[in-house]
């Protein structure tokens, strides 16, 4: 059970617990930053024009076909 929970994931992958935590982590926080800049894009147009879609696409292209 804890082997299911904790490592089946991260094994699929191809990165250890620790690595997967990490990866997950700095992920979450690029999506964080792309969600302050299309709030603040949202409110002033000329301001971060590109910047939520970069971040989007530069995780996108990190993540995609992961683990195959």
């Amino acid at each position: 059970m804890i082997t299911r929970l904790f490592f089946d994931h991260p094994s699929s992958v191809d990165e250890t617990y620790g690595q997967h935590a990490r990866f997950a982590f700095t992920f979450s926080l690029k999506l964080f930053a792309a969600a302050g800049a299309a709030l603040v894009h949202a409110v002033i147009p000329c301001l971060f024009e590109k910047t939520a879609s970069r971040i989007i696409g530069d995780l996108y292209a990190r993540t995609h076909n992961r683990g195959h």
